[in-house]
């Protein structure tokens, strides 16, 4: 196995682990305006899942266990939509199926990754 790939599956739980802190920081973080910045908001949401699900995912050794945390990741997008109106921030069922598109797009990658490994 390539060097790279061993280092990736060496990380990858830490990596999830700071994809999961960044993403429940910066969507439930108090703002009394949201900030400017470039792309759209579903993107975002659609970018962020996708790494936190690839990096949850692709550490999985069978796949009940990369299904489980599919659902875990997809799970923790809809349970900061829920949050987001306590923070003063605003909950959108659209920004919740950019998240499970996300989730979706990062375990089809690390499926990809996981099928390079045997």
């Amino acid at each position: 196995m390539a060097r790279g790939l061993m280092a990736l599956y060496r990380y990858a739980d830490r990596l999830a682990a700071g994809c999961f802190l960044a993403i429940g920081y910066l969507s439930l973080a108090p703002l009394a305006v949201l900030p400017e910045v470039p792309g759209s908001d579903k993107i975002h949401h659609l970018i962020a899942y996708s790494m936190l699900a690839f990096f949850a995912i692709v550490p999985r050794t069978t796949s009940r266990a990369a299904v489980a945390a599919l659902l875990a990741v997809i799970a923790y997008g809809g349970l900061i939509e829920v949050l987001q109106p306590f923070v003063n921030r605003y909950s959108e069922f659209n920004d919740f199926l950019a998240t499970a598109a996300g989730a979706a797009l990062g375990g089809l990658l690390a499926h990809g990754v996981m099928r390079l490994k045997t």
